[in-house]
């Protein structure tokens, strides 16, 4: 018992810190210290060699680079490099003077955000990459705090992912789903069953689209005062969109003849799977960067100030990228502490037949919340979650695969040390920790509605039925919510 409290201190440390000294680098640190300490029972030197190789393993494992983590590394650097680009090369102003005319409403602008989000739906990083960075300027002219496009950007990522088969989530959940013998439909087929009932992921989309729609919550209100807008240049939406245009295009497209190249069939689903996501990513951000340079300089813009802009979009990056590399060091310490394991084993002998949805939810959720992975956390429960269905109910055994998925999206969304948050939040310019503390109450709306849902299931009640109490709950929290907010603001003020 005592080894098992011991494991979790890491855990402890970094969440704590994280939410109480808003310091998520010293957090991520001091935890993953902690973390080496006790995997080398507290000696320094062996902690530090440890740290080393496993710093070193992010990027070189049995005998061949990392490539997915390179090319993360590699898209966030360019993709910081363009938006440096764009804004300081005046194509941000001249999209945000041409949509000045167009768009009327603080709702509008908000809805762009969101609809932005659904756009870029083939990773969950890459879309918070791509969202935030390229909304983050938009913000100050449609007064939108930076915290509400971080809710915006997070909520309409790794949710999405997590319902699409052709995102770079989909082959990941597929592949764990062929290990399961007994499953009684294809991976694909189950796939998509699984997603009917993801209540988490599917709710907190609606949420979002509602919270962007009625501008609930945050304290900045999206007003636009239109009075003087012929005061304001036409402007001109080529030297932003275009770039951003071949990003998604070439993202779609280079993901796709990746998998066809590689792909054993000729299906749709052949060339997801088979695709290389980072690579693309990668690629994409290189040919859209490339074009921002290209552009400008046929706008006029000097080679001495287009370098300035590349090498001060690499040093904005900066501390994202240490922030995310210190959050894959802290996974590969939880991974070999065992913590997510020790869940697991504590699941198998506790849940009971009556709560084995929703308390594969709950437990999900606390897994991917202390390590910060949804897809660690898929990894493992998903096979476990099966056997445990199918020695329990086994009509429950796809239901169950959904609150897998659903509560490690939920954690995830929710941890501090997760590389979506973080991610989401740098790049929309604002502290991981106001994003995390801003977006909990709405997660947590959505997850109780979820909670429900997977407990109707859990009794027998129909899809149908569970759905529609889901809806009706989690709209009926937010309204309350709103309410409960608008009279403390009326207090305050």
């Amino acid at each position: 018992m005592n080894d098992s409290l011991l494991i979790l201190v890491p855990l402890l440390l970094t969440l704590s810190l994280a939410l109480i000294i808003r310091k998520t680098l010293v957090a991520l640190g001091v935890g993953i210290v902690s973390g080496a300490l006790i995997l080398t029972q507290f000696h320094l030197t062996e902690a530090a060699v440890y740290l080393g190789d496993k710093a070193w393993l992010q990027f070189y494992r049995d005998g061949q680079w990392q490539a997915w983590h390179l090319n993360v590394l590699a898209a966030m650097l360019l993709l910081g490099m363009m938006t440096q680009l764009l804004a300081r090369g005046g194509a941000v102003k001249l999209f945000a003077d041409w949509l000045y005319h167009r768009i009327k409403s603080g709702r509008q602008a908000r809805i762009g955000v969101v609809v932005l989000g659904w756009v870029v739906f083939i990773d969950g990083i890459f879309s918070c990459l791509a969202v935030g960075h390229v909304c983050q300027p938009l913000s100050q002219r449609y007064n939108m705090s930076r915290e509400q496009i971080a809710y915006l950007v997070d909520s309409n990522a790794s949710p999405l992912c997590a319902l699409l088969p052709f995102s770079s989530w989909g082959p990941y959940v597929m592949a764990i789903l062929a290990s399961i013998t007994l499953l009684p439909l294809t991976p694909l087929e189950s796939f998509i069953e699984i997603a009917k009932t993801n209540f988490y992921a599917i709710t907190v989309i609606l949420l979002s689209f509602l919270i962007a729609w009625f501008g609930v919550g945050f304290n900045a209100a999206a007003t636009i005062n239109s009075s003087n807008v012929d005061e304001v240049d036409a402007g001109s939406p080529w030297l932003l969109g275009l770039p951003m245009m071949t990003l998604l295009i070439a993202s779609v497209g280079l993901t796709l003849y990746s998998g066809a190249q590689n792909a054993q069939g000729s299906s749709l689903s052949d060339w997801i799977t088979s695709a290389d996501i980072g690579a693309a990513m990668r690629n994409a951000c290189l040919l859209a960067t490339s074009l921002a340079v290209v552009l400008l300089k046929l706008n006029g813009r000097s080679l001495s100030l287009l370098l300035g802009d590349l090498a001060s979009g690499a040093r904005a990056m900066s501390f994202a990228i240490s922030i995310l590399l210190c959050t894959w060091l802290i996974g590969a310490v939880i991974a070999d502490l065992g913590v997510a394991k020790m869940l697991a084993s504590w699941a198998e002998q506790f849940l009971s037949k009556e709560m084995l949805v929703a308390g594969t939810f709950l437990l999900c959720a606390i897994m991917a919340f202390t390590t910060g992975s949804s897809w660690g956390t898929f990894a493992i429960m998903i096979p476990i979650g099966a056997e445990v269905a199918l020695a329990v109910n086994p009509e429950l055994l796809l239901a169950s695969l959904s609150a897998v998925m659903a509560g490690s999206v939920f954690g995830d969304h929710c941890s501090p040390i997760s590389d979506t948050s973080v991610i989401s939040a740098t790049s929309s310019g604002c502290q991981p920790h106001d994003h995390v503390i801003t977006q909990l109450p709405f997660a947590i709306i959505a997850a109780i509605s979820s909670l429900l849902g997977f407990q109707l299931l859990n009794i027998g009640v129909t899809t149908s039925w569970a759905w529609l109490i889901v809806m009706v709950t989690a709209v009926s929290m937010l309204a309350l919510y709103h309410k409960r907010s608008r009279k403390l603001d009326l207090v305050t003020q």
